[in-house]
């Protein structure tokens, strides 16, 4: 079977590296965080971290609103310093 889209879409979040690597640690935890959030929609497969950005790697096209879930929630985390 082929496809014709990619099946995998990335949502990226810029992050400094001091957050990225604190917010890095619980990984498998915010992964399940997030697909709660989104409810119906469990498409959040892993998070892959860069030096400055945080990618959020679904298997689904995602809707603008749950990128803002997504967003809002990395933003919200107790383990990122907002300073």
């Amino acid at each position: 079977m082929t496809t014709k889209r990619p099946s995998r879409k990335q949502v990226i979040i810029l992050i400094s590296s001091e957050n990225n690597n604190i917010f890095m640690k619980n990984s498998t935890t915010h992964v399940v965080n997030i697909n709660r959030l989104l409810r119906n929609a469990k498409s959040v497969d892993y998070i892959h971290s860069d030096p400055l950005r945080i990618s959020v790697v679904t298997n689904k096209v995602s809707l603008q609103s749950d990128l803002q879930i997504i967003d809002q929630y990395v933003k919200n985390s107790k383990d990122i310093n907002a300073l």
